[in-house]
């Protein structure tokens, strides 16, 4: 059983599905950590352009306020969730940063057993366009990572369907 396990959410009922399997590999009096990475929504002049500074507009800076309020009620009412049933500590993290190298970091710096996220199942060109965030925490954690394929997810919800349906 790991004592510490990380568990990066995105929002997606996909992403959650990890949640079940992170349950599974901890023990009593173990911890799990719940992290929303949020990209920043601009990339600054000033990184181009070393010598100008160009001020946040007011708008920029109530919508990110506003989109970490939203990551934290969300993984809050999660943290609830689990424990409601299960007698582990629960800590919630909202990040803002580029979501594989905040994950990496994040695991690094709480000491994590492990890593427990799910994939998005992306292939060919959207894998090519947007990345893959799994892929680069792989490339750059400190620790084993528990990847949940998308797919698992998927036959695991047919089960229950079915078995529902049966009942």
């Amino acid at each position: 059983m790991l004592n510490h396990v990380l568990v990066p959410l995105d929002g997606s009922e996909l992403a959650q599905s990890a949640l079940d399997h992170a349950l599974d590999l901890i023990g009593a009096d173990s911890k799990i950590t719940l992290l929303t990475v949020l990209e920043p929504q601009e990339v600054a002049l000033s990184d181009f352009y070393p010598s100008t500074i160009i001020p946040r507009s007011n708008q920029d800076e109530k919508s990110t306020y506003a989109a970490i309020a939203r990551a934290q009620s969300y993984l809050k009412r999660l943290a609830q969730d689990i424990a409601e049933i299960h007698d582990y500590k629960v800590t919630t993290l909202v990040e803002v940063g580029v979501p594989p190298s905040r994950i990496a970091d994040m695991a690094e710096s709480l000491n994590v057993d492990a890593i427990v996220m799910s994939t998005h199942g992306r292939s060919g060109i959207s894998r090519w366009l947007f990345g893959s965030v799994t892929q680069k925490v792989l490339a750059a954690a400190p620790c084993p990572v528990f990847v949940i394929p998308a797919k698992t997810r998927a036959e695991i919800k047919s089960r229950e369907l079915a078995q529902s349906n049966s009942s």
